[in-house]
């Protein structure tokens, strides 16, 4: 049985890969439906790589530096980076696109 700080680390760890998930999926159904990229590096590589294969390594490089955290967990940075990047993708992430697919959805719906 894990103790409690590792158990701790480990959701940390899986919220940080949920919403790496989340990211993805929405980033590419926002894309689809017209919204734009608010990263510049990552609208660049969209432009040249289109969305899936630019979305596939922006998340691939993002889940790996969680796991690179994980690994690291016994430090006492560890768990303060993953409560901070699971707080910048509440954020910057999780919430624009809640709202923005859902109005999306809602105009749809409305519309019908």
């Amino acid at each position: 049985m894990r103790s409690y700080p590792e158990r701790g680390m480990l959701a940390l760890v899986l919220v940080n890969l949920a919403l790496q998930l989340f990211d993805g999926a929405a980033t590419y159904a926002g894309l689809h439906a017209g919204y734009a990229e608010g990263n510049p590096i990552l609208c660049w590589t969209l432009a040249r790589l289109g969305p899936a294969s630019a979305l596939f390594l922006f998340k691939l490089q993002a889940c790996a530096c969680v796991l690179v955290l994980w690994r690291l967990r016994r430090s006492r940075l560890a768990a303060p980076a993953l409560v901070l990047s699971a707080a910048v993708y509440l954020a910057c992430s999780l919430a624009p696109w809640t709202v923005a697919l859902a109005g999306l959805h809602l105009d749809l719906y409305t519309a019908s």
